[in-house]
C-alpha cells in the first residue's frame, strides 16, 4: 500500500509498505479515507523535534472505513466509518487514572509512537475510533480531531457569558476556536492574523470582527468596551506578549500554539490585574462532542478547507504551507471515498 512515510527532519517521502497484518484483540484495522495535514505535522518536519521512530507514518487527523475487527472489540463492525483520536495514553498513570488522559505522564500522538493516517490503510486500538455519522463527507470527519482541540481551549478559557473574547491567529485552530465560539459563547467575537485574507475568511464564516492588536482600535470595536478574555492560537512569542499587555483586569489568555523561544514578561502583570495564563494541550474528553458537531457545522467547516486528490500531494503540501502559501486554513487529503 501506498504511505507517507517520516524519515528524519525534512525528509517525508511517498513509499510503498506492507499493508497492516489482521488486527491483535483490542485493535482495528481501517481504510483511511480523508486526512488532514496538523501545524503540528509541519513543525515535527521542520524540526524533528518529535521523532521518536524512523521511519514513521505520518498523520494525526483523519477518518476511515472499518475493515477488520480484532478479538474483544464489541461496539465497531466492518463498515462502520469513523473519526480517529490522535492521542496514545497509558490508562494508568496518575494524570490518567485523574481523567486528564490528554497530560498522560508517557503520552505519545498517532503518527509519531505509531503509524498515522497519511496512509491507504491503518490499524488502530479500538479505543482511538469513534463512529461518525455516516453522511458526512470524509473531508468533514477528518476534522473531528482539531475541532477537539478547539473544544478543549474554549472550554479551558471560559469566557463569562456576555463578555468579549478575542482570537488570535486565524490558523486552523484559531478558526475553529472563533467558530465554536460563535456558536456556543453570548458575547462580542474578535479576531485577529497578519494574513488579513484568512482573518477575513474568519470573521465572515463567524460573524466575528476583524481587530489589530492595538488597545485603542479593539476598544472602538467593542464601543468603549473592556477586552479580558482572548485566545492565543499562533505560538508568536512576540503575539503572546501583545495579547497579554491588551487584557484588561480580571480575565485570561488561553495558550494553544506550539511556541518558538521563550516569552520575557513581568509576573507582576499577572498579579496586579489577576490574569491567568491557561495552558491547552490536545483535548481531554471533548472528542465525542466534536463528533457530534461535526453536521451542524459541515458548511462552515467546508469554507475552511481545501481538498487535495492524493498521497502523492503531501510532500508538496508540506513545503506550500510552510512557505504559507494556502488561502485555506486546513488542508485535507482525500486517500479513499
Amino acid at each position: 500500500m501506498k504511505a507517507v512515510r517520516l524519515h528524519d527532519a525534512k525528509d517525508l517521502r511517498v513509499e510503498e509498505v506492507t499493508a497492516p497484518a489482521p488486527p491483535p484483540p483490542g485493535f482495528v484495522n481501517l481504510d483511511v479515507r480523508a486526512a488532514g495535514i496538523c501545524g503540528s505535522d509541519l513543525h515535527n518536519y521542520r524540526t524533528g523535534q518529535w521523532i521518536s521512530r524512523r521511519p514513521s507514518t505520518a498523520g494525526h487527523e483523519f477518518c476511515g472505513r472499518v475493515t477488520a475487527v480484532g478479538e474483544g472489540v464489541s461496539d465497531l463492525a466492518v463498515g462502520d466509518v469513523v473519526s480517529a483520536d490522535s492521542r496514545m495514553w497509558c490508562g494508568t498513570c496518575p494524570a490518567c487514572t485523574s481523567g486528564r488522559s490528554n497530560v498522560c505522564e508517557a503520552l505519545g500522538f498517532v503518527g509519531e509512537v505509531c503509524d498515522g493516517g497519511f496512509a491507504e490503510e491503518v490499524q488502530l486500538p479500538a479505543r482511538l475510533v469513534l463512529r461518525h455519522d455516516p453522511a458526512l463527507s470524509p473531508h468533514i470527519g477528518a476534522m473531528a480531531e482539531p475541532l477537539a482541540v478547539a473544544l478543549h481551549a474554549v472550554r479551558r478559557l471560559a469566557v463569562p457569558v456576555g463578555e468579549p473574547v478575542l482570537v488570535v491567529g486565524c490558523g486552523t485552530i484559531g478558526g475553529l476556536s472563533a467558530l465554536l465560539l460563535s456558536r456556543l459563547h453570548d458575547g462580542p467575537l474578535l479576531v485577529a492574523d497578519l494574513n488579513a485574507e484568512k482573518a477575513a475568511l474568519v470573521a465572515g464564516v463567524t460573524g466575528g470582527a476583524v481587530v489589530g492588536l492595538d488597545r485603542a482600535k479593539i476598544e472602538t470595536a467593542l464601543s468603549g468596551g473592556r477586552l479580558r478574555h482572548a485566545l492565543d492560537a499562533t505560538g508568536s512569542i512576540q503575539a503572546i506578549a501583545r495579547a497579554l499587555d491588551l487584557l484588561s483586569g480580571g480575565g485570561a489568555l488561553a495558550l494553544v500554539g506550539i511556541s518558538h523561544g521563550k516569552l520575557d514578561f513581568d509576573p507582576n502583570i499577572l498579579v496586579e490585574r489577576e490574569i491567568s495564563l491557561v495552558g491547552c494541550h490536545a483535548f481531554a474528553d471533548e472528542l465525542p462532542e466534536a463528533v457530534r458537531l461535526l453536521g451542524d457545522l459541515a458548511p462552515a467547516l467546508q469554507r475552511f478547507i481545501e481538498v487535495l486528490p492524493a498521497l502523492d500531494d503531501v510532500p508538496g503540501a508540506y513545503e506550500r504551507l510552510l512557505r504559507g502559501e494556502s488561502r485555506a486554513l486546513k488542508t485535507i487529503i482525500e486517500v479513499a471515498g
